[in-house]
């Protein structure tokens, strides 16, 4: 399939109608959308039915997947594109925040508007289906996609879905929750089984699904692993019973690029589209097309099933009004030469910048070393983290590479830069003449680099750790990481500029918990901890550094003193038995009374907040059940956000963890104001899962709630007992 070439003007005109089209659009109620699939669906054949349950093949169409399409009734082939943070192999786009910094900034609003300038991108391209969010939990620090989702804690994860997913679709684009489910390490990922039980299944893993599920998401792809013994794409208790019964999810379960493993096990047990169609990926042949068919001829399938199967694609496709002046597809994932200029940016890059700085963690910050200072005159820059990389700043559709400043990780879930600013050229932009600037990128000349920083008033040293998909092998990673160590001699790079410098500042990009060997090193004064900021990294890090921007952000998983302080490792094991269960991330830290490093939900700031006045009360009312105030004060000297975050210890005879992540939310304050923050716990937060019942139930007893700056940082705690 060919697109032809535009001219410039037609370009303009495509950037005018898509990326700037007007607002948002209100997603059509399921009701709606289903009185209309009904419609078009009741008109269809058999064989037009199963047609667009059926992708359309491996490198035979535009998009990375894109579902059959009918003529009388007409119905389109719709185009489903990578990934999470940005529109996969296509240019003129914009390479973002990833969703696990994102998450840092514990902002809902700046989540949301992340959600929605994504939307209209993969809207502008032409895409119908946005494959993301990931909201996969962080089971364990060394699995490879971590960065792709938001962290460690289920509430965390369900809040920023929820933004991530109205965001986009208030586009008109249909968000895919991924990956269904269990999905938590590269390593064996198409064959091993994930053994759980149903709590924890239900409390950990499956939690911020329903919460997007309740969001109105349109789409939910499943794994490539087994779950308990059954591949994802044909489990019966995880697609039928979990998602589209218990859950009560209407849209259209999609399988990921090559899992689904059979046609009546697989259309029975609750797989909706095969994607990308093929039955080994690039070989013409299908589990569902003909053989489907022939399944419901034969009597395997039911025919109402498979009109199942077409009514929730269609009825997604309707919800986001897609019927309406939907874009011309304009990506060529196969052919990238032939796509059509089609510019769909916008502003989006001043928005990653305001979203990077809010999102830099802020994680030691001795003698108020930060923000620096305006006398200073000369500053030292080490690292090769901190430049771009010889190679250019795009690697190929992966973006597996690590020769420069690491924006990204690597696998399906990357995207091209348009450009990236590189920590060097922002912190020597922002710094302006009057300060000598010198630099090092060469990561292995400790002695250089020593020499380097010894005659500078500050030192500033960069490293990272990168991870991504088991689809390329990075420095000898296989997609997961092999340890937790710094990437390209940065532990010793590290040691060697503070032993030359008395003030130096640590800058560490990665995608998930890094050890610290050097942390008492009394000449390192600060650590900054930017993630994976995407394309304005280095303007974001410099907002954060000479204090344009006070930082507010806050870590989403717990950073340990030593590797073998975590719970969870990588399973070789084709049998992966989650015997951890409800202990994963802090709450492990918390039951085994283990000090981590950096808690989960940590962050410093430039100012100061103190919290008074906490007050709880409880409802008969079936919505709210608790209501909790807090009044937060800025006591400090400047303007600055404050993370409020919201802890509740369950009653002992719950079974709970010792606290439980339950409320966050994110205020502004200049110096010496107040604030009232309000939060509002419902049957969601207040209830677990009880194996004996089946159900979800709140337990009777006291609770606890624990207010405070982060997870082991609680300010103020009060009692409120449910019966």
């Amino acid at each position: 399939m060919k697109v032809p070439s535009l001219n410039a003007a037609a370009a303009v005109l495509l950037v005018a109608t898509a990326a700037d089209a007007a607002g948002s659009l209100t997603p059509r109620s399921w009701d709606e959308a289903y009185n209309m699939a009904n419609t078009l669906v009741g008109e269809m054949s058999l064989e037009q039915k199963v047609n667009i349950t059926t992708g359309a093949g491996w490198e035979k169409t535009l998009c990375v997947g894109q579902t059959g399409s009918t003529t009388n009734p007409d119905f389109p082939s719709l185009c489903l594109q990578d990934g999470p943070l940005g529109v996969r192999i296509a240019h003129n786009v914009t390479a973002g925040l990833s969703g696990i910094t994102a998450s840092q900034s514990w902002d809902k609003k700046a989540l949301r508007k992340r959600g929605e300038y994504m939307g209209k991108e993969f809207r502008g391209k032409g895409a119908h289906f946005q494959l993301g969010p990931d909201v996969e939990i962080m089971r364990s620090p060394f699995a490879g996609r971590i960065f792709e989702s938001f962290g460690e804690d289920p509430y965390l994860n369900g809040v920023a879905g929820v933004e991530t997913t109205i965001g986009i679709q208030s586009q008109g684009v249909i968000a895919t929750g991924k990956h269904y489910i269990l999905n938590n390490q590269e390593h064996n990922r198409m064959n091993a089984s994930s053994v759980v039980d149903d709590r924890t299944l239900r409390e950990i893993y499956a939690y911020p699904f329903a919460r997007v599920i309740e969001a109105g998401i349109g789409s939910i792809m499943c794994s490539y692993n087994r779950i308990n013994g059954t591949y994802s794409c044909e489990n019966d208790a995880t697609l039928n019973k979990l998602l589209k019964e218990e859950m009560g999810f209407q849209g259209v379960v999609q399988s990921d690029w090559g899992a689904t493993h059979s046609t009546s096990q697989s259309a029975n047990h609750g797989l909706d589209v095969t994607m990308p169609g093929d039955i080994d990926m690039g070989d013409g042949l299908s589990y569902f097309g003909k053989n489907l068919t022939e399944a419901v001829k034969r009597g395997d399938v039911s025919e109402d099933r498979v009109t199942d199967m077409a009514r929730r694609t269609v009825a997604s496709y309707y919800k986001m009004r897609q019927d309406e002046d939907f874009p011309e597809i304009s990506i060529n994932s196969f052919n990238e030469s032939e796509a059509p200029e089609v510019l769909v940016q916008g502003n989006h890059g001043h928005l990653v910048r305001e979203m990077g700085a809010a999102a830099v963690v802020l994680l030691r910050n001795n003698d108020n070393t930060l923000p620096l200072s305006d006398s200073l005159k000369k500053i030292a820059i080490v690292g090769s983290d901190a430049g771009i990389s010889p190679d250019g700043i795009n690697c190929g559709q992966f973006q597996a590479c690590d020769n420069g400043t690491l924006a990204m990780g690597y696998g399906s879930g990357a995207a091209y830069f348009p450009y990236l600013v590189s920590p060097y050229e922002g912190i020597k932009n922002r710094a302006g003449d009057d300060v000598e600037i010198v630099h090092t990128f060469d990561d292995w000349n400790t002695d250089a680099a020593a020499d380097l920083a010894k005659t500078a008033d500050i030192a500033l040293v960069f490293a990272n750790s990168d991870s991504g998909e088991q689809v390329e092998v990075l420095d000898g990673n296989n997609g997961d990481r092999n340890n937790l160590t710094l990437w390209h001699n940065g532990d010793n790079l590290i040691k060697a500029v503070a032993d030359a410098n008395e003030n130096t500042v640590v800058v560490i990009h990665s995608v998930g918990p890094v050890t610290m060997p050097w942390v008492n090193h009394p000449n390192i004064k600060a650590i900054v901890w930017p993630g994976l900021p995407g394309q304005e990294s280095g303007n974001s890090l410099a907002d954060v550094l000479f204090g344009d921007v006070n930082p507010s952000g806050r870590l989403p998983y717990t950073i340990a003193k030593e590797e073998s302080d975590y719970n969870v490792h990588i399973d070789l094991n084709h049998t992966i038995e989650f015997k951890e269960k409800l202990l994963v991330g802090y709450k492990y830290f918390d039951a085994m009374n283990i000090d981590p490093l950096f808690e989960f939900g940590f962050g410093l700031s430039y100012t100061n907040f103190t919290y008074s006045n906490l007050k709880v009360k409880t409802s008969d009312n079936n919505n709210t059940i608790a209501t909790a105030t807090v009044s937060v004060k800025n006591s400090g000297d400047v303007a600055g956000d404050e993370i409020v975050q919201a802890y509740i210890s369950f009653p002992e005879s719950a079974g709970e963890p010792p606290k439980l992540l339950r409320g966050f939310e994110k205020v502004h304050l200049k110096k010496g104001r107040r604030s009232t923050v309000t939060f509002d716990f419902t049957k969601t937060e207040l209830s677990i899962y009880d194996l004996e019942k089946a159900d979800w139930v709140i337990p009777s007893g006291e609770f606890t709630l624990h207010i405070g700056a982060s997870s082991r940082d609680i300010r103020l705690s009060a009692t409120f007992t449910l019966n």
